[in-house]
């Protein structure tokens, strides 16, 4: 009896502790699949966007430079989404193998505990085959014996007990597990349905990348005289900016050489500021990767930086900021307080602001109109123009950051999306 209860004990720790040791592997994967889910639905998003932004000129869409960035950062988005789709099927195929690792421990343990039931209930036959519990007990030599002869069938009847309950539990345990591996199997076909769609559309949309690409390269003449334009425009841009902020360099030091001034120059400051400045300065530094986005809705069809021409070979197009195309006559956001610091209408951008913030700048250009003025105080998402649309039906802002006269990848301080 005592060693068919000491095997029983064995057999439960043994199970609970197997399934305590699965338990923070069971959570890890259910946190990845939830990160996956969330992951692949901010994608999906963003894809929406794409296709709303997009669908805007689609009447008079034309193979430009404009609708090749925009249709492959589309593809790249696409490929995202394949790529958590894929890495979700792996997460169901490690969660399939694990319920189908428990079904199997279960089935063997509830096995191991209705064989050690059986064994007990065929002792207690035997013990009780020529004696009955009334006379086993009465027929004790002392009080002592009587009790622990009562204690015993006490302890037998819990014991027997304890195994029916802990065999209930098994077993239900072994349906959950059962429920969830056919759940995740219907889950897992839904994945690679799912999947194999985007799969065709992520085709779709290579080959509409690569008819882009085929047309532009028989363009080869235009593009490169567009080019030439277009870096002679970045350079009038580049030297307006470059003198604003120079002139705004030039007014803090001549101010923070008068009398009683509490201008002070920091190391590794541009310009010298006051108490205020300075902590205005610091918060928009301090908000790095958490600005608002200068528009509400829209995708980066052009990161900051030097890139190779999609369709000219040994060709570089330089970007001092970011291109967000939106939808047409969107409104144009500040991204933090600030000053407005220029005003202007440049070759090839069109209207223009530059907002200062404390030693810092933020340069909004690509604009159908502006509604502030020089001097200007200003807000935080405080509308101040809206977007133009080129003749390609194209709605694209660029935006830009400075710090005093080094440029910043504009990127790096907006918010993700």
């Amino acid at each position: 009896m005592k060693n068919t209860s000491y095997r029983l004990f064995l057999i439960t720790c043994l199970a609970l502790i197997s399934m305590a040791a699965l338990s923070p592997v069971q959570a890890q994967t259910s946190r990845t699949r939830a990160d996956l889910e969330r992951e692949k639905a901010e994608i999906q998003a963003k894809l929406k966007e794409f296709d709303a932004i997009l669908r805007q000129t689609t009447a008079n869409k034309k193979e430009t430079i404009g609708s090749l960035n925009a249709v492959t950062r589309q593809y790249q988005t696409q490929s995202r989404l394949v790529s958590t789709l894929d890495r979700e099927v792996k997460v169901l195929d490690s969660e399939i193998q694990k319920n189908e690792d428990d079904i199997n421990r279960l089935e063997n343990d509830l096995k191991e505990l209705k064989a050690e039931y059986a064994r007990m209930i065929y002792n207690s036959s035997k013990l009780n085959r020529n004696l009955s519990i009334v006379a086993f007990v009465f027929s004790s030599n002392n009080f002592n014996q009587l009790y622990m002869r009562l204690k015993y069938l006490k302890q037998y009847t819990d014991s027997r007990k304890q195994q029916a309950a802990q065999i209930q539990a098994l077993s239900l345990e072994l349906a959950k597990e059962k429920e969830q591996l056919e759940i995740r199997k219907q889950d897992k076909e839904k994945i690679l349905a799912e999947a194999q769609r985007e799969r065709q559309k992520l085709e779709a949309m290579r080959r509409e990348q690569q008819g882009i690409v085929n047309t532009l390269t028989k363009k080869e003449k235009s593009i490169r005289s567009q080019i030439t334009a277009t870096k002679k425009q970045q350079q009038q841009l580049e030297s307006m900016i470059r003198k604003a902020i120079e002139e705004e360099i030039r007014l803090a030091e001549a101010a923070a050489k008068k009398e009683n001034s509490t201008a002070t120059k920091a190391a590794g400051s541009s310009l010298p500021m006051t108490p205020e400045v300075a902590a205005l300065s610091s918060s928009f530094a301090g908000n790095r990767g958490r600005l608002p986005w200068p528009v509400e809705t829209g995708f980066i069809s052009q990161t900051y930086g030097d890139h190779p021409h999609p369709t000219l070979r040994g060709i570089t197009v330089p970007s001092d900021g970011i291109n967000i195309r939106t939808q047409p006559n969107s409104n144009v956001r500040t991204v933090f307080d600030g000053t407005v610091a220029k005003v202007a209408s440049m070759p090839g951008y069109g209207e223009t602001v530059l907002i200062k913030h404390g030693e810092y700048y933020t340069l909004y250009t690509k604009l159908q109109s502006t509604s502030v003025k020089v001097g200007q105080v200003v807000k935080a998402k405080d509308v101040i123009g809206r977007v133009a649309t080129n003749s390609d039906g194209e709605a694209e802002i660029h935006f830009q950051t400075w710090k005093g006269l080094q440029k910043m990848d504009p990127a790096s301080w907006i918010s993700s999306r």
